[in-house]
């Protein structure tokens, strides 16, 4: 995923997007989202595993939409209240080995700005095969998308109250929250239209970063 500006003052200090990020994230995302529908149906990472990586990234993000969201889903899914504490925590040592290096990634990947290392990525793909890792890969590139989208809201929100965010401007805010509206929309419905033509087929080219 591209790198997305960070408002780093004290007035407001979670991750937003720009709209070139936006924009880049949003074709890398909607333009493959088979893989979000293999990763769902497949099976590998369960619906609990996957609430519980969501809620890594999003507590590193600080997306308050996501945050209620996610922790309503992880309970519905399984998660029990303790463990959903300790996520938003990133209290993550006592969770089950199986589970600890794709949470601690998680929380990597999110406070890399979507940049993880190649070792700790390469430790992924050895614990968990390439096909689940691609899995929780696509996991925290679609929560990431989420937490972003929410925090550039509420970057809007905290400028009109006289805080804005350093790095931003109304004209970006305002541009990724439309472009919420349409691109993601625009880019679902020309790859329905490119899959439909003579000699087209979909493909997976979701990378690492």
């Amino acid at each position: 995923m591209s790198q997305a500006s960070t408002a780093t003052s004290h007035s407001f200090s979670r991750r937003i997007y720009t709209f070139s990020t936006f924009k880049a994230d949003v074709h890398q995302i909607f333009d493959h989202m088979d893989d979000l529908r293999r990763a769902a149906r497949g099976g590998r990472v369960s619906k609990t595993f996957a609430e519980k990586l969501m809620l890594v990234v999003t507590a590193v993000n600080g997306c308050r939409y996501c945050r209620y969201g996610h922790s309503q889903a992880a309970l519905a899914a399984g998660v029990s209240e303790t463990e959903l504490q300790q996520l938003l925590a990133l209290d993550l040592g006592t969770f089950p080995l199986h589970e600890v290096t794709a949470l601690t990634f998680a929380q990597h990947y999110a406070e890399s700005g979507c940049q993880p290392d190649s070792a700790a990525w390469q430790q992924v793909v050895t614990t968990y095969g390439e096909e689940t890792a691609h899995d929780i890969l696509v996991y925290l590139r679609m929560i990431t998308f989420g937490n972003l989208v929410g925090n550039t809201f509420d970057a809007l929100l905290s400028r009109l109250a006289g805080k804005p965010a350093p790095g931003s401007s109304p004209g970006n805010e305002l541009s990724v929250l439309l472009g919420v509206a349409w691109m993601p929309p625009t880019r679902l419905l020309l790859r329905m239209f490119s899959r439909k033509q003579p000699g087209s087929k979909a493909s997976s080219t979701l990378s690492k970063t």
